[in-house]
C-alpha cells in the first residue's frame, strides 16, 4: 500500500473536459500522473463511485467550498479520482459544477487503485472492484500526507483535514 513519502503510481487516469479549449478536445483525454504532478502541489481525493450518496453530498462539495482556500495555502490542482469512466466522470463533474475548480479524472479499470493498493471490494453489492476512500497531499508527485478512510467512513478525506495538512 502506498504511503507518505512514496511516489505516486505510474499511470493514466481519463478526463472528459466539457469545453473544448486549450489544445484538448472533449476526450476523453490521457492524463499521465507523473507528468501531470510534476512541479505541482496536488490535492487528490479518491472515492468508490460517481453519484452515490457520500461523494455527491459531501466530499465533492468540500473541495469545491474550499478551493480558494487550497489555492492560498499553495495547492495547484485539486484532483477526484474515482473508478468510473471518463463519461460518467463528465457527467458528474457538469452536475456538481466542478469546471475549473476540481479535475474528475476516471480510474476506469481500476489501475490506479490497484497500484495504490487502496482498492475497496464491493462486489457483493454489485459494484465490483472500487477504489476506497481516502485524500492525499502529492507535492511533486510524492505523498506529502495521505488520510485513508475506515470501511463506511467519512472522517479524515474530508476537504477541511486535507486544508489543514496543506497549511501546515
Amino acid at each position: 500500500m502506498i504511503k507518505v513519502g512514496d511516489n505516486l503510481p505510474a499511470a493514466t487516469l481519463m478526463e472528459f473536459m466539457e469545453v473544448e479549449g486549450d489544445g484538448c478536445s472533449l476526450g476523453p483525454n490521457p492524463v499521465d500522473v507523473a507528468k501531470s504532478t510534476s512541479g505541482k502541489t496536488i490535492a487528490l481525493f479518491a472515492l468508490p463511485g460517481a453519484f452515490t450518496p457520500t461523494c455527491s453530498a459531501k466530499h465533492v462539495p468540500g473541495y469545491l467550498e474550499n478551493f480558494a482556500a487550497f489555492k492560498e495555502a499553495g495547492v495547484d490542482e485539486i484532483w477526484c479520482v474515482s473508478v468510473n469512466d471518463a463519461f460518467v466522470m463528465g457527467a458528474w463533474a457538469r452536475d456538481q459544477k466542478t469546471a475549473g475548480k476540481v479535475r474528475m479524472l476516471a480510474d476506469g479499470s481500476a489501475t490506479f487503485a490497484q497500484a495504490t493498493g487502496l482498492t475497496l471490494d464491493l462486489s457483493s453489492k454489485g459494484m465490483g472492484l472500487r477504489s476506497n476512500r481516502y485524500s492525499m497531499l502529492v507535492k511533486d508527485g510524492k505523498v506529502a500526507s495521505l488520510n485513508i478512510e475506515g470501511p463506511g467512513k467519512f472522517e479524515v478525506s474530508d476537504a477541511a483535514t486535507l486544508l489543514a495538512q496543506a497549511k501546515g
